[in-house]
């Protein structure tokens, strides 16, 4: 199968890079994560269009065969418009239809400054990627009493680790007085294209302008040091966020489509 999605492609990169083993079906691909079960676009089916009259029946009982012990059912559709297929397949299902856009930006300028009193760096050490953890639960929706949520987070998190360790990225942290108030990881493997991981800021320090800071020093690092030539990044498209990124000079150059839902 060949896949055309940029944000599946560098999803699959990302994945791949960290162990996840990808098989391919032809029609379908095959995504396992076996080190973190819980992770739901680690482990799921990539189909190659949008869905047809039959397709539901089929691709439940395709996943459930492919991963018989899963809690959750996850399905990525292959295609640049955001084109998730039959309302009624998709009604049967039952899933939740997310449409992302998927940016991209050939050039990012040196950051010309960055904001007063931050100190903004590579993540090194035990304390910076604990940091980064308090930073991702200030924005996590998952509910931080669930073993099963807890897990998938801190095992993201070690694989994240672990690729900025072997050379495949960096994690930036913008810190303010010594605590990590944004950050943002950006990753390649050498293909040319450079994929960005969760942009966040904690709460308590949103539109001090340390996200753009994050991005755009991210992204030229990238570009120079990494020899990237395009740099991606995937967002909620109704979120305030796309705004940021059209601003340091991203576009929409498709929309990503994922079926999900528990079981």
């Amino acid at each position: 199968m060949n896949v055309i999605s940029l944000g599946f492609r560098t999803d699959l990169m990302m994945l791949e890079m960290s162990g996840s083993v990808v098989v391919d079906r032809s029609t379908h691909q095959v995504v396992r994560t076996p080190t973190n079960p819980g992770f739901w676009w680690g482990n799921y089916v990539l189909v190659a269009s949008p869905l047809r009259d039959g397709d539901a029946d089929h691709w439940t009982h395709e996943f459930g065969e492919y991963f018989p012990e899963a809690t959750h059912f996850s399905l990525g559709v292959d295609g640049v418009d955001g084109e998730a297929g039959d309302a009624a397949e998709l009604a049967r299902l039952g899933v939740t239809v997310e449409v992302n856009a998927v940016l991209t930006a050939e050039e990012m300028p040196a950051p010309d400054r960055t904001p007063p009193g931050v100190d903004l760096r590579p993540l090194h050490g035990d304390d910076d990627w604990a940091q980064a953890a308090r930073v991702h639960a200030s924005c996590d929706d998952g509910d931080p009493s669930d073993p099963a949520h807890r897990a998938f987070t801190e095992n993201r998190q070690a694989d994240l680790r672990r690729l900025c360790e072997d050379g495949y990225g960096a994690w930036f942290g913008a810190f303010v007085d010594g605590r990590m108030a944004a950050g943002a990881g950006i990753f390649t493997d050498g293909s040319g294209l450079a994929r960005y991981q969760n942009v966040e800021t904690h709460p308590d320090h949103r539109r001090h302008g340390l996200a753009t800071a994050v991005v755009q020093h991210a992204g030229h690092w990238a570009l120079t040091e990494l020899r990237a030539n395009t740099l991606v990044i995937v967002a909620d498209p109704d979120y305030h966020a796309v705004d940021l990124y059209r601003r340091l000079g991203f576009t929409e150059t498709e929309r990503q489509v994922q079926l999900q839902r528990g079981t």
